[in-house]
């Protein structure tokens, strides 16, 4: 029911951080909640049609359009609302917070530190996103076309995070250290190394040279 609109954008509210895009098809505009990963993509000064993947959900009474720029986000959020105890916006939050791929491969590792890097997220919960969804999205991934290497930095989550503090610490913003991340950790030598003072100091070589 509901599976996906395809419409113009005519325009896009922020209340309370949530993003709602008004989608117009033959003269309706259409109210759709989105994560603001998929906002941050939209031009609402454009004419061509987008497609958006629908979750239609009653809540106390009132209708409410969830929206996703694929249709493997739009599931995995359905997988996340489907664990007692997290609703919506929560799900909404885990994939804004780590994105789809690294969403998936926190899960599938494991990986409770990052899950919780979520506001709102705390351990119990990630524990038990990672306990009921562990082997459901090891083969459910595999259908929705996400790969990802198990070495891959994610599975490292404490490297990850003494980064992160360390850089904040140096001054660096979060995107900047977001940007350096995901650059270095392309390095397959690097994927392989436990020591987080070579990544502290790949990642400052990095910012040094592109900021």
């Amino acid at each position: 029911m509901l599976s996906y609109f395809r419409g113009i954008v005519n325009n896009l509210n922020i209340n309370n951080n949530r993003y709602v895009v008004i989608l117009e098809i033959n003269n309706i505009g259409y109210e759709i909640q989105i994560p603001s990963r998929f906002a941050r993509e939209l031009d609402i000064n454009s004419t061509t049609e987008i497609q958006i993947f629908t979750h239609f959900q009653v809540r106390d009474d009132q209708p409410i359009l969830y929206g996703f720029s694929t249709a493997a986000e739009r599931d995995l959020f359905r997988q996340l609302t489907a664990i007692s105890g997290i609703g919506s916006q929560s799900a909404i939050a885990l994939i804004d917070t780590l994105g789809l791929e690294d969403l998936v491969q926190a899960i599938v590792t494991g990986n409770i530190r990052l899950l919780t890097k979520t506001p709102g997220v705390g351990q119990k919960t990630a524990e038990r996103i990672a306990l009921e969804l562990k082997t459901k999205l090891a083969q459910w991934r595999i259908s929705a076309g996400i790969n990802f290497e198990t070495n891959h930095f994610l599975a490292n989550g404490e490297i990850i995070a003494d980064l992160e503090m360390t850089l904040l610490a140096l001054g660096y913003t979060k995107n900047e250290i977001q940007q350096a991340i995901s650059v270095i950790s392309q390095d397959n030598l690097l994927q392989k190394n436990p020591h987080v003072e070579e990544w502290i100091r790949s990642a400052i070589a990095f910012l040094s040279l592109n900021i």
